[in-house]
């Protein structure tokens, strides 16, 4: 197959090279179980995987005794909500969250109201902004948790997770926060936000799928969870299960990539982004963006196209590989709830193109795929009788 331009950063990344450089030797030569206590080839798993612990912790600021490895974000999602409504569930039934979460969390919470949780969804601005006032106002004497996540994976807004930590940590409630789309792309500092659970996920940041982690704050407070897979007592009883070594090992060569190289490609990515933009919006009208410009992660542009329909504008552009949205939604014929959520119109909804850049990209990448949305966009919008009665000043409402 002819290789097509990705701008499809957000669904997943490509594996940096130098992540298979460091993964390499866990399938061959050092193929041990870490939890083999009795022989070398354990060690040296155990070694690699603690390694790897170690860079996690330093890109996120936290001990490496607080890092609990998954099998990535969902799991992560999965355990930090469940595992505190288990263990917490005779202190109260609350919880709080947004309406823009990623399913992996909404989903959980759907689940959590079946076993007797009651969940505050709180909504957003046309920015796409959780007010923490409002965060503040929905805390009750029942609440144990508040989940928020810090960048959305379809309009890349970036929530104020330090106002939010701090009401948090006044009322003597829990902070979870699914982290998974900005780690590794903007600066994190679990002390300074004051989170205590942290959803994080490899193939997010150029690392392998399969893979993730959950920080878990040991002190002040001391958060404990209700283990969710049990057979082994792996992750300090929180994750039993053989330890994905390879995978590990990947997840924190790219913690340990990203905490050097995040302020110098943060800038270059959000630079061919903005030209991105520029060269669209400047010769197409009725155009649309989609959340917050300025609080947002530096590859994300989420664009509504008005009078064209987005899956057609997709087919359209041959060659590129963006999406129309969140990659674990992307089957369902229903508008997204994120934009749904920032007020945005079901046809627009359906009109929504998400471009995420990344890593790999490159400016003349930008140029090109500029022409063919805007071609594309022409194009289709020729074929539209909505579009020529609205360009000739005719209200569709009036016609008959």
């Amino acid at each position: 197959m002819e290789r097509w331009i990705y701008m499809d950063n957000a669904a997943t990344t490509p594996v940096d090279p130098r992540v298979l450089e460091a993964m390499l030797p866990c399938f061959s030569e050092r193929f041990g179980n870490a939890a083999s206590h009795s022989h070398a080839y354990g060690w040296e798993a155990e070694e690699a995987t603690e390694n790897a612990r170690t860079q996690v912790a330093r890109i996120l600021n936290v001990t490496v005794k607080e890092i609990i490895f998954t099998s990535g974000a969902t799991e992560s999602n999965n355990l930090a909500l469940k595992g505190v409504f288990g263990h917490y569930r005779a202190k109260g039934n609350h919880i709080i969250t947004s309406a823009i979460e990623h399913k992996a969390v909404l989903d959980v919470c759907k689940i959590l109201e079946a076993r007797g949780a009651e969940v505050t969804y709180l909504p957003v601005d046309h920015a796409g902004i959780v007010d923490p006032d409002a965060v503040r106002a929905a805390i009750r004497d029942t609440t144990i948790l508040v989940s928020i996540i810090h960048a959305n994976n379809e309009i890349g807004v970036i929530q104020d997770l330090a106002a939010i930590g701090a009401i948090c940590k006044q009322r003597g409630v829990l902070f979870h926060t699914d982290a998974v789309q900005a780690v590794g792309k903007v600066p994190f500092d679990a002390q300074a936000l004051g989170v205590d659970l942290v959803s994080v996920s490899a193939h997010k940041l150029y690392g392998p799928k399969g893979t993730g982690a959950l920080y878990v704050r040991k002190r002040k407070p001391r958060v404990v969870l209700e283990s969710q897979i049990d057979g082994g007592g792996h992750e300090r009883g929180l994750r039993s299960g053989t330890l994905n070594v390879p995978g590990i090992v990947g997840l924190g060569k790219a913690c340990e990539i990203a905490s050097l190289e995040m302020a110098e490609e943060g800038q270059r990515i959000r630079r061919m982004r903005d030209q991105l933009y520029e060269r669209i919006r400047s010769r197409l009208d009725d155009l649309h963006l989609n959340g917050d410009l300025e609080k947002r992660l530096p590859g994300n542009l989420n664009l509504s196209f008005a009078y064209v329909e987005g899956e057609s504008l997709l087919m359209s552009l041959k060659g590129i590989a963006v999406s129309s949205g969140s990659a674990c939604t992307s089957a369902s014929l229903e508008p997204s709830h994120v934009l749904q959520a920032l007020g945005v119109s079901e046809e627009l909804a359906h009109a929504s193109v998400r471009f995420s850049l990344g890593r790999f990209n490159t400016m003349d990448e930008v140029e090109i795929v500029a022409d063919r949305v805007v071609e594309a966009v022409q194009r289709l919008r020729a074929l539209s009788p909505l579009y020529e009665m609205i360009r000739e000043g005719v209200r569709p409402d009036t016609t008959r």
